[in-house]
């Protein structure tokens, strides 16, 4: 029973998509699809832009950027992430201050942020686990009153809802992936950001096209009796008319293909299917567990809408969490544990972190923390077998944990 190899479905729609665009005469690269996949992007999600990246790594990397961190500054973030949420900060002279979480959604706890904060916090860089959307008006109000800029990474959330909002527009900016195993893919790498700030979106657009992010004022032109025969083009005497003040970095090749954009926008079009069964999958196995007291799902609150990229559910002890691990693997259900604490691995324990900094997240990672498989490339018999596995997995587990026989499992795979 595999976890997400794809985490989308590709069909086809994208099939056709494809076709079109090579047998076409439009470009590869910086073309109309790309345009289009922003505009469409930047509608659903509610943002002024929406831009591309070649991957969410990039996105999050381009958006860190934006901060303009200077050395002594510091930064707070949630440990319950994958690493690339924070490995540009690797590259910084800054402090980081691993923030806990919340025991119920993985995500990081208002309260605690509020306690991390000193009179050199720059920012503030969260994640909404698993697609479970973080308590952002809580988490923004604690940013503005102390002037802090706030990234979101919603990796896992393209197709949440906050308050009848979307991830993507609610913080200062949001990074968005689209690697194969995302909620949907542009053939298997790619990424966006999504902010309001037009200063931003002229930035952003030097550093992805190989450009320098710098400061600049007017001045004379370097020969003025060079005539402009092509003004318009990019590397005419009017370039050269501008004088550099300060240099914060230099661009690179961020450049979303064409086919890229193209099989995106394609998919963003078929969002709500596939979240139509990433939700229906999570529903049958929210019925098994709610036969067994030891266990419990992940759980949006009653405001929001969980994209369901990862399945997440807890047992009350680490020895149940393990044996119904080592039940569910002798049935064949692979499962992959996302994601080990930022803090206690070891390029951030090289910079001075370690055990007990974030107890909460500490404690959900080695005694309960479990993710199940939950993606639309399960074919309806796996689904079957997922559900079935997991009641009978449950139920020996509960059998040996209490030295009696096992219930009857199958109730819950008859009722789904």
């Amino acid at each position: 029973m595999p976890c997400a190899k794809r985490g989308s479905l590709l069909g086809e729609a994208e099939v056709a998509t494809l076709a079109e665009l090579v047998q076409g005469e439009d470009p590869l690269s910086m073309g109309g699809w790309r345009n289009r996949f922003e505009r469409a992007f930047a509608q659903l999600v509610g943002a002024r832009y929406a831009m591309t990246a070649t991957s969410g790594t990039v996105a999050l990397e381009l958006a860190i950027q934006l901060l303009d961190l200077e050395p002594g500054d510091e930064v707070i973030a949630t440990p319950q992430t994958y690493q690339a949420t924070v490995m540009p900060l690797l590259d910084r002279e800054v402090t980081v201050r691993f923030c806990d979480i919340d025991p119920t959604t993985l995500n990081i706890a208002p309260a605690a942020v509020e306690a991390l904060i000193t009179p050199r916090t720059k920012a503030l860089v969260l994640v909404h686990y698993g697609g479970c959307p973080a308590e952002m008006d809580e988490i923004m109000a604690v940013a503005r009153r102390h002037g802090i800029l706030v990234v979101e990474d919603c990796a896992h959330a393209l197709g949440a809802d906050y308050r009848g909002r979307r991830p993507g527009s609610l913080a200062d900016v949001g990074c968005f992936s689209f690697q194969n195993a995302k909620n949907i893919t542009t053939l298997g790498e790619g990424g966006m950001v999504t902010f309001d700030r037009d200063d931003w979106a002229v930035r952003l657009e030097r550093l992805r096209g190989n450009d320098v992010d710098a400061e600049f004022e007017p001045e004379e032109r370097i020969d003025p009796d060079e005539p402009l025969v092509l003004p318009w083009m990019k590397y005419s005497a009017a370039v050269y008319s501008d004088r550099v003040t300060r240099i914060r970095r230099a661009g690179t090749n961020a450049t979303m293909s064409e086919a890229a954009a193209a099989v995106g926008l394609t998919q963003l079009g078929r969002l709500d299917t596939l979240q139509g069964t990433r939700r229906s999958v999570a529903a049958r196995l929210d019925a098994v567990l709610r036969r067994y007291a030891w266990v419990r799902p992940q759980q949006a609150p009653a405001h929001s809408t969980h994209a369901y990229h990862l399945y997440t559910c807890f047992a009350d002890s680490r020895g149940l969490r393990d044996q119904l691990l080592l039940a569910l693997d002798r049935r064949g259900v692979e499962i992959q544990l996302r994601y080990f604490p930022q803090h206690l691995t070891p390029e951030w324990r090289h910079r001075g972190h370690g055990r007990g900094e974030c107890p909460v997240a500490e404690s959900m990672w080695f005694d309960q923390h479990l993710n199940l498989p939950c993606h639309p490339g399960l074919r309806p018999s796996q689904v079957d077998y997922l559900v079935e596995a997991l009641d009978e997995s449950l139920a020996e587990v509960q059998a040996m944990a209490e030295g009696t026989a096992a219930p009857t499992p199958g109730a819950a795979l008859a009722a789904g």
